[in-house]
Order: C-alpha cells, then structure tokens, then sequence
C-alpha cells in the first residue's frame, strides 16, 4: 500500500484542471492526467482517501486501452513516467502509478453508456416509466435481469451534480453525425469488456465511456471499465430480483446512507475500517481481471 494523495501540486507544471478524483495538467499538445486517491460520493469529494483508489484505476484503464485498441483508437501514449519527458522529471515520485500521459483530444460532451443489465438509474427509470432513455422495455422486467441486447443510454456530462439520462436523439443533437459511431462503439467496446471479464468470474452490468476527437478520428478517452465508471458484480453472487454488491466505492456509499448524513457540508469522515474495506475491493477487482 503506498502513501495516499488526495491533491497535486507540481511546480512548472499548468493545472488545466482539478475535478472529483483526477488532476489535468496541460503539456500543449499532451496532458498528463494524475489519478488521486481521493473518492466522492452523493456529489461531495470526502475527507478521507481511499488507499491505492489511484494506482487501481490507472493500471485498469491502461489494460483496457491496451485491450480494446484493436476496436477504436486510445488517446493513451504511455504510464511509463520516466517516459514523460523533462516536464514531468521533477514529479516522477508523485506521477509513479497513478498517471497518464495521452494525446490532447477534443472532448465530446455526452457520456455513451452501455447496458447489460437492468439496474440503477435505469432501473429506476423503468419502474416508474417502463423505459430508460426512450428505450421501451418488456414489462415485468425484475432488477438485475439481463437484457436481450445491450442497450446504448447516452447521458449528458455534467461537471457538478449527476449526469441526466437522455435519449438517442436529444444525443444526435449534442454530438451530430458521430451519434450512431458512438453507439456502435460504446456497445462494441462495453461487449468486448463483458466477455473478458465473464471468463474471469465477473459480470460487468454496466458502464459509461468518454470520447474525443483527435487527429480528426473518434478517440476512447478518460478511463475504461474501472470500478468509477462501471459495475462490476461476482457472477458467483448474482442473481435475478436483486442488485448484488459491487466492486467499487458501494461500501462507502452504504456506510454514509447508514449515518443518516444529509448530503450536504459538512462531510463526515469515514472510519478506519470502511476504508480499508473499500481499498480492498478496488484492488480485488484489478487483480481478477488484470492479472
């Protein structure tokens, strides 16, 4: 277990950007993409970091970049840091194992989703509409079931607060004529994910991607399939009619809802064992389906 960092400061270096969980710094035509130990949860960065959180979902999203390369172009160029050049020489203690040095790409601003399973906020929204994003469902769907074929539900991305689900064509409208690319994508590398990961005893029920152009082509960007942006259950644990536990911050989220915390400052600590705990289930889910 290394020593956790909850925030960056790299002298020479140009902060582009400090959001819930990563540092961006702007290299021209690069950026270095620094992932911090810090976790949040109901919209609120907490207090208290989650040991290795960093390390995981860099090594993670390396191995799937890696993987899915042959499906659509990465805007990864190395984690190697003594690879990244003078500018990042001076910080090669604090960049080690938790950074990404990838191609500067232009963001497109939408999440592309991808579905497997009925859970979440899809299944929240097929409860009180019997759709999610427009998508019409069979009636008498239970929870976690799986669904005939994967489903795309474009979301928009929101810098503050929660992304809100929206349909495919309110999607063509923010994005244009990339729309059905994207879709075919996201579903393509969602399918390659879920296959991988099924053969090492995990169900991947859903996840979200970020794209961007670079050098005029869609561009797999941000992260890929870590437990911050996909949910990952035991296939050992699942069942029909009931969401089991996932391999992400969950256990922190039940801990807070316990408390009876309201949600808004200020942000109660969270103990010793709940940290470890959740430490312990990112790293888990890194070793099944990286080793």
């Amino acid at each position: 277990m290394t020593e956790p960092i909850t925030r960056t400061e790299l002298p020479g270096l140009q902060l582009l950007n400090r959001g819930k969980v990563r540092d961006i710094y702007d290299l021209g035509d690069q950026l270095l993409i620094v992932t911090t130990d810090r976790v949040s949860s109901f919209d609120h960065v907490l207090p208290d970091p989650i040991p290795d959180k960093g390390q995981v979902l860099t090594e993670m999203s390396a191995h799937w970049f890696g993987l899915t390369s042959h499906i659509v172009p990465n805007h990864l160029i190395t984690t190697d840091v003594d690879a990244m050049g003078p500018q990042a020489a001076p910080h090669r203690e604090t960049l080690r194992g938790r950074t990404m040095l990838v191609r500067k790409a232009q963001r497109i601003d939408a999440e592309c989703v991808a579905r497997g399973y009925i859970t979440g906020s899809g299944w929240v929204d097929y409860q009180r509409s019997g759709a999610i994003c427009g998508i019409e469902l069979p009636p008498g769907m239970q929870e976690a079931e799986p669904f005939a074929s994967t489903l795309f539900t474009p979301a928009t991305k929101a810098e503050t607060g929660h992304d809100e689900n929206i349909g495919f064509e309110e999607f063509r409208a923010i994005v244009g004529g990339a729309a059905d690319r994207l879709r075919e994508l996201t579903v393509a590398v969602y399918e390659f994910g879920r296959d991988f990961a099924r053969e090492r005893g995990i169900i991947v029920a859903d996840t979200k991607f970020e794209f961007g152009i670079v050098d005029g082509e869609l561009t797999l960007i941000d992260e890929v399939l870590t437990p911050d942006s996909s949910r990952f259950w035991d296939a050992k644990e699942y069942q029909v009619g009931m969401s089991p536990p996932s391999f992400d911050k969950q256990i922190v989220r039940n801990h807070l809802i316990q408390t009876g915390w309201d949600r808004e400052p200020p942000i109660p600590s969270l103990p010793a064992d709940v940290i470890e705990r959740t430490a312990a289930r990112y790293r888990e889910i890194r070793d099944l389906l990286t080793a």
